[in-house]
C-alpha cells in the first residue's frame, strides 16, 4: 500500500492508523500547492479532488480509497485483532462511524476554513468559526470527562482523527489549556509508540504541545 500524506494535514490519521494495525506501506509526500509528489507526480492523476489522503491499495494500477473516515475503516479491517474499529453490523460500530461525522463536520469543516488562504481572512469570520470550534471542544471535554477515549477505554481510529485535529488548535490560537480533559487526552495518545512514529516519519515534533508553557 502506499499513502498519499502532506505533513501534519488531515493524512496524518490514517498515516497514525496504518502503524497502529502494524501494516507494510509507503509513504509518498504531496505538496498541496503544486499538486506534485516526492516522486514528480501529477497527484491530481491520483486523486482528482487534489487534497490528501489518498491511499493506493497494491501498487500502480491498483484501486485507490480517498477521505480519511473511508481509508481508517479501510486499513483497521485490515487487523480485527488490533481492535481499531468494532465489528461491522454492530452498534459500537454505527457508534463510530457517528464520531468520524462529527469530527469530519464540526471540527475538520471549521478548521479548513481557518486553514484555507483563499477564505475571507475577516476578522468576525474568523473569530465566529473559532467559537464554533471552542463549542464543539467544550462538548468533547465533557465526553472525556470520564474515559480515556472517545469510546471509552479503546483506543480507535476516531482518535487518530481527533488528535490531528488537535494539532491545529495551537496555530489558531486555540488553546487547549483550557480544556484539561482535552489536554490530557492529547498528551496520552502522542505518547503512543504509533502516533510518534508517524510523528517522526512526517519530519513533525514529537509532542505537538504548542500551548504548555516550556
Amino acid at each position: 500500500m502506499k499513502l498519499y500524506y502532506s505533513p501534519g494535514a488531515c493524512s496524518l490519521s490514517p498515516h497514525i492508523v496504518l502503524r497502529e494495525a502494524d501494516r507494510r506501506f509507503d509513504l509518498e509526500r504531496v505538496d498541496l500547492k503544486s499538486h506534485r509528489t516526492a516522486s514528480g507526480l501529477d497527484y491530481l492523476t491520483v486523486n482528482p479532488k487534489g487534497y490528501v489522503p489518498a491511499l493506493q491499495l497494491d501498487g500502480p494500477g491498483s484501486p485507490i480509497l480517498t477521505e480519511g473516515p473511508a481509508i481508517v475503516q479501510y486499513v483497521a479491517d485490515l487487523a480485527p485483532d488490533a481492535r481499531l474499529v468494532p465489528p461491522n453490523g454492530t452498534f459500537a460500530r454505527y457508534h463510530l462511524q457517528e464520531w468520524l461525522n462529527f469530527l469530519s463536520t464540526e471540527l475538520h469543516k471549521q478548521f479548513a476554513s481557518l486553514l484555507d488562504p483563499t477564505f475571507p481572512r475577516s476578522a468576525p469570520v474568523a473569530e465566529h468559526l473559532r467559537g464554533k470550534i471552542g463549542r464543539r471542544l467544550l462538548y468533547l471535554q465533557d465526553v472525556l470527562e470520564d474515559r480515556a477515549f472517545l469510546m471509552g477505554e479503546t483506543f480507535t481510529v476516531a482518535d487518530a482523527y481527533l488528535f490531528t485535529l488537535l494539532q491545529w488548535c495551537a496555530p489558531q490560537s486555540i488553546d487547549l489549556g483550557l480544556y484539561p480533559n482535552l489536554d490530557d487526552y492529547e498528551a496520552r495518545v502522542a505518547d503512543r509508540a504509533a502516533v510518534q512514529a508517524a510523528l517522526s516519519a512526517e519530519g513533525l515534533r514529537e509532542r505537538h504541545h504548542y500551548h504548555r508553557s516550556a
